[in-house]
This record gives structure tokens, sequence and C-alpha cells, in this order.
């Protein structure tokens, strides 16, 4: 009984009792609180250029501000290229949701049915194989197979009197080219998180689905779906926070003089405006209205997603 007062005590409720007991797992926190403060909240500081004219000779405080304050601003949403950018990332950001968040959880549910764990592994290893591709070997990969000369893939079409098509430097080809490689890189490794969740499902629900006269499929819906719903429900709030942010490598290395209208995306526009021009206080502007977009995303779709189901982040 004087066990009991004592964990109810407020001395071993705080913080410092916790800490005293758990120091060693507390230590584990300090590389990623680092990282966080260093690269993600000590920067912060520098957004106050986006409302000045950013000199570098006078560094950040000692840079004029901008008159009036919010003129980067106004050249932002005035600027036609840039208004180009924004339509071609919130494109290529709604296709990539659209086309490539179901290929992982269809890729999941199959592998969950399968029985030989040989065959298993093989397909898991082969779909996860190309994420760890870098970059610059997959758009190197891109322009190999859909070379107009010697391309594997236009070799194909050939044969069947199809092409050559410039998919690699036409603009209305881009996209899908973007989006579909994508998938193919990433689909096996997004799997995994959807492979996870399955496995955590209880045996017992579908031996009484069995029991119940349930094929297959019908698990798959009732049982395999449901379960994994949660999941899919957060993964799908935090890609909406970030529909704003393409990649830009991959991008940027894909772009070429005729796919440009296309391929500007705000982080290549970002690029070319603050450290090719200089302009750091216009560049800083866009950045900073990328993340403001962002995050009203993310609040929002949660909100939405916190009404018609229990699934939140918060």
């Amino acid at each position: 009984m004087i066990r009991k007062d004592r964990r109810l005590s407020p001395y071993y409720r705080s913080l410092r009792f916790r800490f005293s007991n758990c120091w060693d797992l507390y230590i584990f926190l300090i590389p990623m609180l680092a990282y966080f403060i260093i690269f993600h909240y000590a920067p912060m500081y520098g957004l106050q250029i986006a409302f000045k004219t950013f000199k570098i000779r006078k560094g950040i405080w000692g840079s004029p501000w901008a008159d009036p304050w919010f003129y980067q601003f106004e050249r932002l949403f005035s600027t036609t290229l840039l208004r180009t950018a924004l339509q071609n990332t919130l494109m290529l950001s709604l296709y990539s949701l659209i086309f490539g968040f179901l290929p992982p959880i269809i890729l999941a549910l199959m592998l969950n049915q399968v029985s030989n764990l040989r065959f298993k592994k093989f397909v898991q290893t082969v779909s996860y194989a190309p994420h760890f591709i870098s970059v610059v070997v997959m758009v190197s990969m891109l322009f190999c197979m859909f070379s107009t000369s010697n391309g594997i893939i236009t070799r194909i079409l050939g044969v069947f009197g199809l092409g050559p098509y410039p998919i690699t430097s036409a603009a209305k080809y881009f996209r899908g080219l973007y989006v579909g490689s994508d998938i193919w890189q990433n689909m096996g490794f997004s799997a995994i998180i959807y492979i996870a969740a399955l496995s955590s499902i209880s045996p017992e629900l579908h031996e009484a689905a069995v029991i119940d006269g349930a094929n297959k499929a019908q698990r798959v819906w009732h049982v395999d779906i449901p379960g994994i719903l949660p999941t899919i429900t957060i993964l799908l709030i935090l890609r909406s926070g970030s529909i704003m942010s393409v990649g830009f490598q991959k991008v940027y290395l894909m772009q070429t003089p005729l796919n440009l209208s296309r391929s500007e995306i705000l982080s290549t526009y970002v690029y070319k405006v603050g450290l090719e021009d200089g302009d750091f206080s216009f560049s800083t502007a866009v950045g900073m209205f990328n993340s403001v977009v962002n995050f009203i995303l993310i609040v929002t779709v949660n909100a939405i997603t916190r009404r018609l189901s229990e699934t939140s982040l918060w």
C-alpha cells in the first residue's frame, strides 16, 4: 500500500523522476533533437530576408527592409513563370498522389495472400530493389531506355511499328514519365508499412471469416482493408502535407529545354532564382509561401479525417 502511495505522489510523477529512471533512453533523443534544431529550427531566423532586400555584404540583420515589407510576395503573385511553376508542382503532386498512393496498398494486400514464402521473398526483393537506385542513375536509365536512337523501349515500340517518340524531351510526356518511374521505384518500399500493418491483424479474424464462408476477396475487403485503414489515413495526411514539395533532384535532372513548360516546378524555380540569379529574398519568399501552403493543407486534411473517422495525427 505504501508503494502505491509513493507512485501516486507528485515527486514520482515528475519529469525529474522519469528522467532519473530512464536517462539512458532520453540520451538516444539527443541526436534527433540536435538534427531538428540545427537544420530545421535554427535556420528559421533567416526567413526575415523574405521581407528584406537582402545584401550579402550586409548580412541578414544589416540588410534593409523592403518597401513595402510584402514587396517580394507581390512579385511572387505577379510573376508569370512562377504561376507556371506552381501549376506544374500541383499537377505533379496530384498525379503522384492519385496514381501512386494505391499501388503500394495493392502490392501489400497481394503479398499478404501469398503462402509460398520463397516466392513472397523473391517478389519483395525485386520490388524493393529499385528504391535503392540513386536519382542520378534512375534518370540516366530513363534517358537510355527511351532514347529515340537506340533505347530499349524505342526498339520494342519499333517492332510494332510505333515511334520513335521523344518521350524524354517532349513536354507532354514529362508528367507520365515522372510519375510512372516514381511508382516503379518506390512502390515496393512504400508497401513495407502496409505489410507490417497487415501482420498485426489478428489471425482469429480470418479464421472467423473462413468459418462464415468468406473467400479470399471477401476477407481482404472486410478484414485486411479495415485493419490497415488507420495506417492508410495517417499516410494520406502526411502525403497531403507535402503536395507542394515535389522532389527537386529528379525533376531538375529530367529537365530539358523542350519540356521546361511542364518540368519547371517551385523547387527548381527557387534554385534558379536564389542560387543562380542571387535573388535570395525572392527565393525565400517563394519557399515560405510553399511551406505555409503545405502547413495549411496538412492541418485541413487532418481536421477532415478527424471528423470523418477516429484517426488523425493530433
